[in-house]
């Protein structure tokens, strides 16, 4: 900004030229170019940037700041079908109410300088997931599901100490991305392919696949895709049969009605706690969970906290706080196994807030009723002519695949005209999934109602025909 018409922010602390000056002075610098002297000079910018004129107060700046956040059409407004990772369930009232409490809100990662229960919150919190998962052992949340689903592949690695993980093909685009990305350059990816008619993985394939060399197994169960693996027991049979990690994503909010994956052999359990209470903010917020047995092997590879329980010296009184410390980064710096990243403590506590308002039965209920719309969906929209819904032969949960191809219409040119009726179509699939031919990943959840969904139908036939 010019310096002879200095521009002062009042909503920008020390943007007065005096403070300006006065803190220039303090470390020694006559300007603001000396300030940046360690810049070299052909990276510093010359000319002024092309940016349009500042809002010189709060209001104009808040103006225009809403005026571009009302061009957003939100799933509070529209009626919305995607999913695919960040899914639309209703949120509690309690659930904002206790995250938003000071003594949980307020610090970094969610943890206060004090301890103002947030410790017992979250062992809370983790005693529940275990038990919604039959696992003995559950971590405070990582940064996000994807970041959980790479980090239990890399505790395999380091459990059988060999280099190769199988995954299952149907997984999403995305999360592979950043699996790819977390293990390399040291962990070589393959990936199993699956029954045309079923998505169920092809379990020759994976007999083909697996060596001594594999330390991991990887598949979802739901799948990206919707439909559920039947065949759990039999891939964590092949896992184990050559001494590898059975490693299952799933989806917390399936576990009143579906297995759980320690009932069918599997050894690491990760997944996104999203649908537990968290709002689609902006395509978050996300939290990661990784589970296991109550095993020395297991415990020690975790890089993430643990909390537990002890007793006090006072009788009768208990304290929580970490397990095993000394195994995590924050500890040992930089030789810990893997960095401690970004927790999302907070989310954890907000997810341990819902699981005890829901109580099991509860969960039953809301698994129930999601796959009653999600089947209902899938019979309506198959009833379209040149449509057919769902893709694979297999039940499903919540989400299921679309295919258009007897339309005529592109995925992007459904979508675009189900918009213009105020509703969110699925998700497009074409780029990812290309051998799915012209297909979209619908995700139906307890917020839609048969009037919903009726009016989704009703949509895609004025659409398609």
């Amino acid at each position: 900004m010019n310096e002879e018409q200095p521009t002062v922010y009042p909503y920008i602390p020390n943007s007065v030229p005096a403070v300006k000056g006065q803190m220039l002075k303090e470390v020694g610098a006559e300007s603001t170019d000396d300030f940046y002297e360690d810049v070299p000079e052909k990276l510093r910018l010359k000319e002024s940037m092309n940016l349009p004129k500042p809002f010189l107060s709060e209001y104009a700046l808040k103006r225009h700041v809403e005026g571009i956040l009302a061009k957003n059409k939100t799933a509070g407004e529209y009626l919305s079908f995607l999913g695919a990772g960040c899914w639309q369930h209703h949120v509690p009232a309690v659930c904002d109410e206790v995250n938003r409490r000071g003594e949980f809100l307020t610090a970094y990662a969610g943890e206060p300088y004090d301890d103002h229960g947030r410790f017992q919150a979250l062992f809370e919190y983790t005693s529940m997931m275990g038990e919604l998962l039959n696992m003995d052992v559950v971590n405070v949340p990582t940064y996000d599901g994807f970041q959980a689903a790479a980090t239990a592949l890399r505790m395999a690695t380091r459990i059988t100490g060999q280099r190769e993980v199988l995954i299952a093909k149907t997984i999403s685009a995305d999360l592979l991305s950043r699996i790819r990305d977390y293990c390399k350059p040291s962990i070589e990816i393959k990936l199993i392919g699956y029954d045309s008619e079923t998505g169920q993985m092809d379990l020759d394939a994976l007999k083909a696949e697996i060596s001594s060399k594999t330390a991991a197994v990887y598949f979802e169960n739901p799948s990206y895709l919707g439909f559920i693996e039947t065949h759990g027991e039999e891939i964590s049979q092949i896992a184990y049969d050559y001494g590898a990690v059975c490693v299952v994503g799933v989806d917390p909010i399936s576990l009143g009605v579906l297995t759980p994956p320690a009932d069918y052999g599997v050894d690491i359990v990760c997944g996104d706690i999203q649908p537990l209470g968290m709002h689609m903010q902006f395509g978050g917020g996300q939290a990661g969970f990784i589970a296991t047995r109550d095993e020395e092997e297991y415990v020690m590879e975790y890089p993430s906290r643990l909390f537990g329980i002890a007793p006090t010296s006072v009788p009768g009184e208990y304290g929580f706080g970490d397990v095993a410390y000394e195994r995590t980064s924050f500890a040992v710096r930089e030789e810990g196994k893997e960095w401690v990243g970004t927790a999302a403590a907070l989310w954890g506590i907000t997810a341990g807030i819902y699981l005890a308002l829901m109580g099991p039965q509860g969960m039953v209920e809301i698994g129930e009723g999601i796959m009653a719309r999600s089947h209902y969906t899938m019979l309506e929209i198959d009833k379209i002519e040149g449509v057919k819904a769902p893709v694979f032969q297999s039940p499903h949960f919540k989400e299921f695949v679309v295919n258009f191809d007897g339309t005529g219409k592109t995925v992007p040119e459904i979508n675009k005209a189900l918009l213009a009726r105020g509703i969110f179509g699925g998700k497009d699939l074409t780029k990812e999934f290309p051998e799915l031919g012209n297909s979209a990943l619908y995700c139906v959840t307890e917020v839609h109602t048969k009037d919903d969904i009726d009016r989704l139908v009703n949509a895609l036939k004025e659409v398609v025909e």
